[in-house]
């Protein structure tokens, strides 16, 4: 049983533009939200020009700024839900399929797993060619071989929902509400 009433919704941001601003927005339109930013979000943020410190006092955020990811320990006090990681980088997919939990997103990741909290992931390296949002505009990106096997290897995951575009990453989190 939870030690909290109204368990939150955990939302990590990786350092990708995919998707960003959609992302934002829907955490903009929700009110049980956490967010833990990777070091490579907090820099993409400004980069595609995000005021920061405006979402810091609009929603309880954690940043990757110490090396045990303290706040894992949320998630075993029945904190939150659910994670979802949106969007995820072909890094963090990588690290996650590997067990490699060494920042906070790949650490909350697996604590989520060991609690059995479900996790939905937008990846963003899902097909061949694709097209993505860059800071200067429209991009073509031709993920590798071994992105897209990570994105198939992290689908065969229990308590992980992998989503491989933005209509799918809406109707998943409307579902599972």
């Amino acid at each position: 049983m939870s030690r909290y009433e109204r368990p939150r919704e955990a939302w990590a941001i990786t350092g990708s533009g995919h998707y960003l601003k959609e992302c934002l927005d829907l955490i903009q339109h929700r009110s049980d939200v956490d967010l833990f930013l990777s070091k490579a979000a907090a820099e993409v943020l400004s980069m595609y020009d995000f005021d920061v410190k405006a979402i810091r006092e609009r929603f309880t955020c954690f940043r990757d700024t110490t090396a045990s990811a303290s706040p894992v320990g949320l998630f075993y006090q029945g904190r939150y839900k659910r994670l979802v990681i949106a969007p995820a980088t072909s890094n963090t997919i990588a690290k996650m399929v590997w067990g490699i939990a060494d920042t906070l997103v790949t650490n909350i990741y697996a604590q989520a797993g060991k609690c059995r909290i479900p996790s939905i992931v937008f990846a963003c390296d899902t097909e061949p060619e694709m097209e993505t949002e860059a800071p200067g505009g429209t991009v073509m990106v031709y993920p590798r071989q071994i992105d897209l096997e990570n994105v198939k290897r992290l689908q065969e995951f229990e308590y992980t929902t992998v989503v491989t575009s933005f209509s799918q990453l809406v109707s998943t989190l409307e579902e599972t509400e």
